[in-house]
């Protein structure tokens, strides 16, 4: 047992959790794992691994139990986005975003609202968070999406890009007229699939995670019930901040997953391709490279174990945390891919050997729910002392 068999030993789930991290793991090897190349390749987006998602339940632990779920821990949670996402990075996107984009509805929805979306999410429906714009990425408070009451219905105009699924609800932000100030203004309603005047523009072409869809929105006068909106007006700020902090955790897990993949894939061939009559990872400077990737990854797992068991424990400011593990996973998963391919040589460059592939799978990882950027700005700044 080496000592990421002994890190994933500690985690020591409860049986029930423990055997359906099991099936799983099963499942994304035996299964999404001999269709990411193709799915990659074709960039479509990957039913069959959706299907399979579906028939086992995966969507249940997302939601409370009297709304047709069966919720388990953030931790098994977690596990599961690694595992899924070590094995198909495009599907851990699919499957993670409708977390992303849900969560929220059951944090802060209304019991009408919870009674009337949230089977649909049970079931399998996907789910996506509409927040970012052309204009207004990491910056929310410069989105030019509106709301407009008109009696009992709210009036949605403008647009989303770069928005993961192509779903059948989405958790969209925008500015509420009326409310002049830019943070104020901002507020949070569900949008389904179908409505009038909700369209898709565009699906990106992307470098990795090529069958999840990135899509480009259009909201054209779309007109949704007053009950959609999720709080108050004005409520959207803090229902946004509430929805990153339990997403980036989930990045972190779904970059350890493609990490964990390329070290795993990295060792097999050092072990077996030999130079000069030794097996590569007999040379001390590969030993030494080999060395720094796996006290990282150790590192980040062991904190993405932590910053899970607080939300597990009920912790109501993790942020600073969940910004640490994102950024640190994040920047581990493309240094660790990047390596991969380079000890891999020039067989890493090709696509015959998935380290290729993972490495345009990570860089996303970098960028999404914060760049690591703001992440370095929001930890630092935390460390300000009040005057």
């Amino acid at each position: 047992m080496n000592m990421f068999d002994r890190l994933d030993a500690s985690l020591r789930l409860p049986e029930h959790e423990q055997m359906l991290l099991e099936s799983v793991t099963a499942m994304a090897r035996e299964k999404f794992a001999p269709r990411a190349d193709g799915c990659d390749r074709s960039g479509e987006f990957p039913w069959e691994n959706i299907r399979d998602i579906n028939a086992l339940g995966l969507n249940a632990m997302f939601v409370p139990e009297a709304y047709g779920g069966a919720p388990l821990s953030y931790r098994c949670y977690l596990a599961c986005v690694r595992e899924v996402s070590k094995a198909c990075a495009a599907t851990g996107i699919i499957w993670a975003t409708t977390f992303h984009g849900m969560k929220p509805l059951i944090e802060f929805g209304t019991e009408e609202q919870k009674q009337r979306l949230l089977p649909r999410v049970a079931e399998g429906g996907l789910g996506a968070l509409a927040i970012t714009e052309p204009n207004a990425g990491s910056d929310a408070t410069g989105m030019r999406t509106t709301f407009r009451a008109e009696g009992d219905e709210i009036v949605i105009d403008g647009g989303k890009t770069f928005i993961s699924n192509v779903a059948d609800l989405y958790l969209v932000f925008g500015k509420w007229a009326g409310i002049d100030d830019p943070k104020a203004a901002i507020s949070a309603l569900i949008l389904e699939k179908g409505t009038p005047g909700l369209s898709v523009v565009r699906v990106e072409d992307k470098m990795g995670t090529r069958g999840s869809g990135t899509a480009t929105l259009a909201f054209d006068g779309c007109r949704v019930p007053r009950g959609n909106l999720l709080g108050e007006p004005g409520e959207g700020l803090k229902i946004l901040f509430a929805s990153l902090n339990r997403s980036r955790p989930s990045v972190a897990a779904h970059a350890l997953g493609i990490a964990r993949a390329a070290f795993e894939d990295a060792v097999d061939y050092i072990n077996e391709r030999r130079q000069s009559g030794r097996r590569i990872l007999e040379f001390q400077g590969v030993q030494f490279m080999l060395a720094d990737l796996a006290a990282e990854l150790a590192l980040c797992e062991s904190w993405l174990w932590r910053v899970g068991a607080m939300v597990d424990a009920g912790a109501s400011e993790f942020g600073v945390e969940a910004s640490v593990l994102k950024l640190r996973a994040s920047d581990l998963a493309m240094r660790m891919t990047t390596d991969a391919v380079q000890l891999f040589g020039g067989y890493g460059y090709c696509k015959d050997y998935r380290v290729e592939r993972l490495m345009r799978d990570a860089k996303i990882t970098q960028i999404w729910e914060g760049t690591n950027q703001v992440h370095r700005q929001l930890i630092g700044r935390s460390f300000l002392k009040k005057k």
